[in-house]
């Protein structure tokens, strides 16, 4: 049976980036917890714990990001079908934003309490707008001109989407403009961020 040319080829291309993108952010999910350290013997266990508090803070914000983010890009592939080069590039500078997430949420969450808990708030929330960023790029390169889109992918799809991408750098802007003013408040932006994430992404088709 001759299947040259037909769509499973362009979907196995799919699948194949698909797959080696979830890997990755499964492996950036997996290192944020190695940020946490179970209190030493001998001293009081429930002042340790609380003690611990900015490190489950910030490991909650990031892991919530970082699912939600996966969520929003499992889900742009039931729209993007078929991936080119430049695409895989592109999305490879989008995994390593995400690789960099367990090093940032560690390190705001050693200085959110610190004199420069500023600075670290905002190596965190830039990450986090470079990330948006890239998304952006991504989804427009793949967007314009329907270049990698399904055929049943109407205008207003990539309106909608487009719309709701946006949202993503111009947040985490304010989030590193926070930064200088409250590196806790800064953190806080950007667990907002991934709640409007987690909404829209509820809504996907």
């Amino acid at each position: 049976m001759d299947t040259t040319g037909t769509d499973p080829i362009e979907e196995k291309d799919t699948a194949r980036t698909e797959a080696f993108s979830d890997a990755i952010f499964a492996f950036a999910i997996t290192l944020l917890v190695l940020d946490l350290y179970v209190p030493k013997a001998g001293s009081p266990l429930t002042q340790a714990l609380v003690n611990e508090w900015p490190s489950f803070f910030a490991l909650f914000t990031s892991f919530l990001t970082v699912l939600i983010m996966w969520v929003n890009h499992h889900n742009m592939f039931h729209y993007i079908r078929r991936i080119d080069t430049r695409f895989m590039f592109l999305n490879g500078l989008l995994l390593l934003g995400v690789v960099l997430t367990p090093f940032t949420t560690s390190l705001v969450a050693e200085h959110v309490l610190l004199a420069d808990a500023g600075l670290a708030a905002a190596i965190y929330s830039g990450t986090f707008l470079l990330l948006g960023l890239v998304w952006n790029v991504l989804w427009r390169y793949s967007s314009t001109g329907h270049r990698l889109l399904g055929a049943n992918v109407t205008d207003e799809h990539v309106r909608t989407i487009t719309r709701q991408y946006y949202v993503a750098p111009i947040s985490y802007l304010s989030a590193f403009v926070v930064s200088f003013v409250s590196g806790l408040l800064s953190v806080c932006v950007v667990l907002v961020v991934a709640g409007f994430y987690a909404v829209t992404a509820t809504m996907a088709t």
